[in-house]
């Protein structure tokens, strides 16, 4: 394992020290394993909380700003925060008026939050509604789309939730429009290289030289199929094939485009993909609205892409338009 790290056990929580030490106007680390806004809950807004594992960066904890999420819950590298430290999001969140909990659907992470809304609603009196991310077309079939995995759509849902909350919305409003967001979007990936978990030491899965596999989840979960790399074209057809047969898009619709890396793909890369699906949406009289390229939900040092697209409505766009800021990502 080459990694530049002190010790693998304390590899979170000395990431979470220089993350919040290098980017202050936006991120405080209340307890250890939670990072809110500087100052907590907006009075009267509905709060917006996240969680999930470490090594995914700029999620989970990225998204935490203005116009976008309040708090979060980091559990270790791949590892969901555990119940406690979702509840403790949850309270730093809360500005009196409710508290959405959006993320992607992972068993742990579904398990934990779950309880977290009970905890504070007993202990607390602060309402939660909860929204799941399940955009990655090729985990379950169409049919079954409720077990699918999240992977990039969560961006979109951050970015559109937040927007409605700083309307002063009120929380069966906000998670109308997080859910809408949510089902709006369409994810599938491609992956290169394994990663490597820091308190494991070497790679979890493995792929030949010369190989890719279509389909791979963000923490490595089987694909689709693997076979000899393809050619960019062709790797980025599949993928759009894939997302069109599950939502089709036509003429005169609108959508925006996500394309990420896994981490050590570089944005040139990105860029010559993004090429090809802008040729693909021109194709049938498509518009893409604000695309995005760059690495915006990651695993650690995988090579890889993913592909996300979200249909958009004036009302969609109007919140995907709207400002917001944190180090990651600023609109406005």
């Amino acid at each position: 394992m080459k990694k530049i790290l002190n010790r693998p056990d304390s590899y979170v929580d000395e990431m979470l020290e220089g993350f919040t030490l290098a980017h202050p106007e936006f991120y405080a680390q209340p307890e250890r394993r939670v990072i809110a806004r500087p100052g907590g809950g907006t009075k009267g807004k509905v709060g917006i909380v996240t969680g999930g594992g470490s090594g995914h960066l700029p999620v989970f904890t990225g998204y935490v700003g203005p116009g976008f999420l309040d708090a979060c819950a980091i559990g270790d590298v791949f590892a969901s925060p555990s119940a406690e430290q979702m509840a403790a999001a949850i309270r730093h969140a809360d500005g009196g008026a409710g508290v959405l909990r959006l993320y992607g659907n992972y068993g742990g992470d579904v398990m934990n939050f779950d309880m977290a809304g009970e905890m504070v609603d007993l202990e607390n009196d602060i309402r939660t509604t909860t929204v799941v991310l399940a955009d990655d077309v090729v985990s379950a079939p169409k049919e079954e789309a409720e077990k699918r995995r999240g992977v990039a759509g969560m961006i979109y849902a951050f970015k559109i939730a937040g927007a409605a909350a700083d309307t002063m919305a009120d929380l069966d409003e906000v998670t109308r429009v997080a859910q809408k967001a949510a089902d709006a979007c369409r994810s599938i990936g491609m992956a290169l290289t394994p990663c490597i978990v820091p308190q494991a030491g070497k790679a979890h899965f493995e792929i030949g030289e010369g190989e890719m596999e279509m389909g791979m989840g963000i923490h490595g979960e089987p694909g689709i199929w693997r076979d000899k790399l393809k050619p960019a074209d062709a790797i980025t057809d599949e993928m759009i094939d894939r997302i069109l047969a599950d939502r089709a898009f036509g003429k005169g619709d609108r959508l925006s485009v996500l394309v990420n890396s896994l981490g050590a793909t570089p944005l040139e890369e990105l860029y010559i993909i993004y090429r090809r699906v802008k040729a693909r949406f021109d194709d049938i009289g498509a518009e893409i609205v604000m695309p995005l390229v760059g690495r915006y939900a990651t695993s650690m040092e995988m090579t890889g892409a993913t592909i996300t697209t979200i249909a958009l409505d004036e009302e969609l766009e109007r919140h995907l338009k709207a400002p917001a800021a944190c180090a990651y990502w600023r609109v406005g």
